[in-house]
């Protein structure tokens, strides 16, 4: 990618930035389109956040009213699974105006309500869809005034880079998604990784589901499913952004949370921290030792709390001590009360071990029998 001199296009730099999916998939079926004509190195597209010149990877005009093109989606700072991802267009003129856009070969397809692509569809988003919807009218005006043009996306490697996605959880099968509201991917591109985990709320309202389980990742997810009678797909994965997706889960109107996961994870929640990456904040020791002393631990007890090494240490010392239910009961009601007063929602909250152990004896939903402490 390289900058035109549009002021808002200036702030985006080589290695800070990339481009989305859909900006290789628009580029690449620019390109196709033009290969019909001439050759093709380099095409400037239009992107709602300006204009970009892309390098166009392999070129071909397959017909005289067809082509083919792929673009590289070039790593930059960011741990992007779709980094040097090859995506693919093949274009063929058509005797009617207009664009039509399909999904090939690694494109996922929708199975479930509440994405913004419905249900049977390819998983290309709106964005995507506009951009080469916008940008191949204009290479038909100037080149080909008199035809539309059907374009297939592909991308080969999509089924295999699928499953290191979110997208068989929000119901997108066979491949990834087309993806992108600026077109540029931006460094530690949080916002975009948080959209997707939006996207559950979205699914599981889209179902009828009112009251939503929240874990903090694919562990709790598993011991979720272990723990709890529920549905999978009553279940949303937070991350670390528990602050993010409770908001979100608020704006959306979900009335009833129930907050599942491991005490390593959780209890951080306790002490108002709702960015429970470990570089972000901790506070486990602090909360556990805290809450140790709330429920009326000997001095040493609460000192050998704060000098585990581990929250499962902590756990085996309070089980000695028989304070386990005590101090997790204390440390799920602080969560609940927090949250319920910052997010004006009704909360529930199981804290579990590792092996699925469920530690607090105040919540509310059912769980299966053997794993009451």
């Amino acid at each position: 990618m390289k900058n035109n001199d549009k002021p808002e296009t200036q702030k985006y730099t080589a290695g800070d930035c990339g481009i989305t999916t859909g900006t290789a998939a628009t580029a690449a079926a620019t390109a196709a389109l033009l290969s019909i004509k001439e050759h093709v190195k380099r095409v400037r597209i239009k992107a709602p956040a300006g204009e970009l010149d892309i390098d166009i990877e392999t070129f071909q005009k397959l017909t005289e009213t067809s082509g083919r093109a792929s673009v590289i989606k070039r790593p930059y700072n960011d741990p992007d699974v779709t980094k040097n991802l090859e995506i693919f267009a093949d274009v063929q003129l058509t005797s009617k105006p207009g664009v039509i856009i399909m999904g090939g070969e690694g494109v996922g397809r929708v199975t479930k309500p509440g994405l913004q692509v419905g249900v049977g569809e390819a998983a290309i988003n709106p964005v995507p869809q506009t951009m080469i919807r916008s940008n191949l009218q204009e290479v038909l005006k100037k080149r080909f005034p008199h035809n539309g043009v059907s374009v297939t996306i592909n991308v080969p490697k999509g089924r295999e880079i699928a499953k290191r996605t979110m997208n068989s959880r929000l119901g997108i099968v066979d491949g990834i998604s087309i993806l992108g509201t600026t077109g540029i991917a931006r460094s530690m591109s949080s916002k975009s990784y948080k959209e997707s985990l939006k996207c559950q709320i979205d699914i599981a309202l889209a179902q009828g589901y009112e009251d939503l389980i929240f874990v903090p990742g694919n562990i709790g997810e598993k011991l979720a499913k272990k723990v709890l009678k529920v549905d999978d797909d009553q279940i949303v994965q937070m991350s670390n952004f528990v602050g993010y997706m409770l908001s979100e889960a608020s704006k959306e109107g979900v009335k009833n949370i129930t907050l599942f996961g491991h005490a390593g994870k959780l209890i951080k929640i306790a002490a108002g921290i709702f960015n429970t990456r470990h570089i972000v904040a901790d506070g486990r020791r602090e909360i556990m030792t805290a809450h140790t002393a709330l429920a009326g631990a000997k001095t040493s007890v609460v000192k050998r709390v704060f000098e585990s090494n581990t929250t499962e240490d902590m756990i085996n010392l309070l089980n000695e001590e028989n304070l386990v239910k005590p101090v997790f009961n204390s440390i799920a009601t602080s969560i609940k009360e927090l949250c319920q007063d910052k997010y004006g929602m009704n909360f529930d909250v199981v804290i579990v071990q590792m092996d699925g152990t469920v530690l607090n004896q105040n919540h509310e939903i059912r769980v299966n029998e053997q794993f009451v402490h």
